[in-house]
């Protein structure tokens, strides 16, 4: 008996949850319309359903329109790999930029960190560049690094550069 009365109760919450979330609606949707084009009488339209007429109101739920969404996209951006960094000149005298090659081995366009060192003759590091490079797809681009803040006095003590052969891929 105990499970007889749990399995009607439990009906019963079944057929209300889906008649409140029907709406109590009968034939083709739900809502109204304000334009006088619809097949329905005034009494429906002003809020009562022809079925229940007997004093009792049902309010139609709005029509709403679906929310427009993008379509789903091919697949997500594959992450980027990280570049390369290539010396291809330390500073001197007669020019006091060190230039670097970054090389973007990605299908897309992308920015990477380059990261390299002016070292004097006993390997002691005098100044770092860390410079973000724009870098297009497959192709490569070039970095100019100054050695400003040693002064123009010291540069002939830059005796070496030193390139991070590795260019972190940034966006």
């Amino acid at each position: 008996m105990y499970m007889r009365g749990r399995r009607l109760r439990f009906t019963a919450v079944s057929a209300m949850v889906v008649l409140a979330l029907t709406g109590f609606s009968s034939g083709c949707g739900h809502g109204s319309r304000s334009d006088g084009s619809s097949p329905r009488s005034d009494a429906e339209d002003s809020g009562t359903s022809a079925g229940v007429r007997s004093g009792a109101t049902h309010r139609s739920q709005p029509t709403h329109s679906p929310t427009p969404t993008a379509p789903p996209s091919s697949g997500t951006a594959k992450p980027l790999k990280d570049g390369t960094a290539e010396l291809i000149s330390c500073a001197s005298l007669d020019d006091p930029y060190a230039t670097v090659e970054v090389r973007n081995p990605n299908d897309r366009d992308a920015v990477f960190t380059m990261k390299m060192a002016f070292k004097d003759a006993h390997g002691f590091t005098m100044i770092t560049h860390t410079a973000q490079v724009p870098v297009p797809a497959k192709g490569t681009a070039t970095d100019r690094a100054a050695i400003a803040g040693i002064g123009t006095g010291r540069v002939d003590q830059i005796a070496s550069c030193e390139v991070n052969p590795r260019a972190t891929a940034d966006w």
